[in-house]
């Protein structure tokens, strides 16, 4: 299924269980009400109504990876946390590398909020929706939080 929000399109897809991917563009499959419950979610969040995600996932749940996408879900709204506070946050804190690798390989962005992760810097680091989307992510979020 594929939805357009001011960061580009988005394809969505998943199984009777959940949401298993949002990427940036590519051929879209078949709509489903698990899809469409995402995409209104996705709408919401991109109008500045919606700040919390509760779409049913059906993610891998095992290993690094996993904890550093749980650990994802827990970043407040409009705040960000730096790769190296993450890695300390999934118990291994010379992990960094592995955080940023579990970020890029982030089969839901928007909802795992991985463009709320920075470098140690300040500067954004990396995102698969590109820099312009990442931007884009966070400032919506500064804004929307400025407002409640």
């Amino acid at each position: 299924m594929l939805i357009d929000t001011p960061i580009g399109p988005l394809v969505l897809r998943g199984t009777d269980r959940g949401l298993t991917s949002i990427d940036f563009g590519g051929e879209p499959g078949p709509e489903s009400p698990l899809l469409l419950h995402a995409a209104a979610q996705l709408t919401e969040y991109f109008e500045g109504r919606r700040l919390l995600f509760d779409v049913p996932l059906d993610l891998p749940g095992e290993g690094f990876h996993a904890r550093v996408q749980a650990a994802l879900a827990d970043i407040p709204y409009g705040e960000t946390v730096s790769y190296s506070e993450l890695a300390a946050l999934c118990g291994n804190p010379r992990a960094v590398r592995a955080v940023g690798s579990a970020c890029a390989g982030n089969p839901v962005p928007v909802i795992r909020p991985c463009h709320r992760v920075l470098r140690s810097d300040g500067s954004l680091g990396g995102y698969r929706g590109g820099l312009d989307a990442k931007t884009w992510l966070l400032d919506h979020e500064k804004r929307v939080r400025g407002n409640l």
